[in-house]
């Protein structure tokens, strides 16, 4: 009897956990099963000292669909309203809402593909998007009579703007990765074939500094969104100043740039990661 795949792959290589959902038949569309075992992962990843960097990314030619519709819309003919303040520490796929969505440590999205409904949520939740040439964006989910819940229309927000979150909203009409890249939902597009190796390369530049400061500046970042400049002033300083003081840390790396052997170095006295 063959043995059936798992539908998120989990796989850690040194410092960095590589994430795959695994259901290419169906574009990597998440049901519960893969809703569970994505929060699995994600909790294995934080909860592991040895693992500073996650990859996330999709098998076959998507990163995913969005959520399975054969099961993610039956399900909610057999709840009331209540069910909104049920979930609202349960984000669906674990980091686009609850607790989950709180890891200090990077997770970088390598999208390869289609990315839809569901996919946007996830996509946006993590803290650096690389697409591929060939990745298209969308939120269909008007389409089908629902919008986002579990983070889409927030993440697209406060990342593009009101303008261009109306317009993927609203028409249902997929964008583009240079188009994405023009509106700030990726970082960089690349050739299809230097997705990964473009991704691994980012991850080795987030991994040449120190965890700690890694982790402080990112709380700071999300700590920060939608606060008033004087109080984002004053999180800035006390988070960047505690990281600061009496670390030890901050002598060594700092006495490694005077010394010229810090990794990673550009210009006349260039090192490598």
């Amino acid at each position: 009897m063959s043995k059936v795949p798992a539908k998120v792959l989990y796989e850690k290589k040194g410092e960095v956990a590589y994430v795959t959902l695994n259901r290419p038949e169906c574009k990597n569309a998440v049901d519960y099963e893969t809703h569970l075992l994505l929060c699995a992962a994600w909790r294995d990843f934080r909860d592991d000292p040895k693992l500073r960097v996650a990859i996330l990314t999709g098998s076959g030619d998507a990163f995913t669909a969005g959520a399975d519709l054969k099961t993610h819309a039956p399900e909610w003919q057999k709840v009331g309203p209540m069910v909104g303040r049920e979930r609202l520490e349960d984000g669906l796929s674990g980091i686009t809402r609850g607790p989950l969505a709180s890891i200090g440590k990077p997770i970088v999205a390598a999208i390869n593909g289609w990315c839809l409904g569901h996919g946007i949520e996830l996509s946006m939740a993590c803290d650096i998007r690389i697409a591929s040439e060939r990745a298209q964006f969308g939120t269909f989910e008007v389409r089908r009579g629902m919008h986002s819940a579990d983070g889409g229309i927030v993440r697209l927000l406060n990342t593009c703007g009101v303008g261009i979150a109306m317009e993927m909203i609203l028409t249902g009409e997929p964008f583009s990765a240079q188009r994405a890249l023009m509106h700030n939902m990726v970082n960089k597009v690349v050739p299809h074939d230097e997705l990964m190796p473009a991704t691994e390369d980012l991850v080795s530049r987030i991994l040449r500094n120190d965890q700690a400061a890694i982790v402080s500046a990112k709380e700071t970042l999300l700590e920060v969104i939608g606060r008033p400049l004087h109080d984002q002033l004053r999180v800035e300083a006390m988070w960047g100043y505690a990281l600061c003081g009496g670390n030890q840390t901050v002598m060594e790396r700092s006495q490694q740039f005077f010394d010229k052997k810090d990794r990673g170095r550009a210009g006349d006295t260039a090192s490598a990661l």
